[in-house]
């Protein structure tokens, strides 16, 4: 398997499992004490948990199909950045917490930069 389909599994399989695992399965009592930080409601916190999951496998099935598009890689870099931004703003203890947001997003982020550069550079060859 190369290199582009290491990364490009990798990451879309990061999104599937954080939207099925700890949003649709269950829902993981650091997910619900992060989400409900936001300061809605029990009900509402519960749909935007639900939301957040299936939006995140879908995401994640698209960075697997999709891996070249580089608007999609930039989404997801941004993404990751304000997910972990977030999460030191309204949760500053979940970053010393084993795997924390610091250990998942950042390796997530360089296999975005990763799969981006590839993206760039066969564009490039292209032309």
């Amino acid at each position: 398997m190369s290199h582009v389909n290491i990364a490009r599994f990798t990451l879309g399989f990061m999104w599937i499992y954080q939207g099925l695992v700890p949003k649709l399965f269950t829902i993981a009592p650091l997910e619900w004490q992060l989400s409900s930080s936001i300061g809605l409601s029990a009900d509402a916190t519960f749909w935007f948990i639900k939301f957040a999951g299936v939006s995140e496998v879908i995401f994640g099935l698209l960075l697997i199909k999709y891996y070249q598009s580089k608007p999609l890689l930039m989404l997801n870099i941004i993404a990751l950045i304000g997910l972990l931004l977030a999460s030191a703003v309204l949760q500053p203890s979940l970053l010393v917490e084993a795997f924390n947001p610091v250990t998942t997003n950042i390796p997530c982020i360089a296999l975005g930069v990763y799969l981006f550069s590839m993206a760039t550079t066969k564009a490039s060859l292209k032309h």
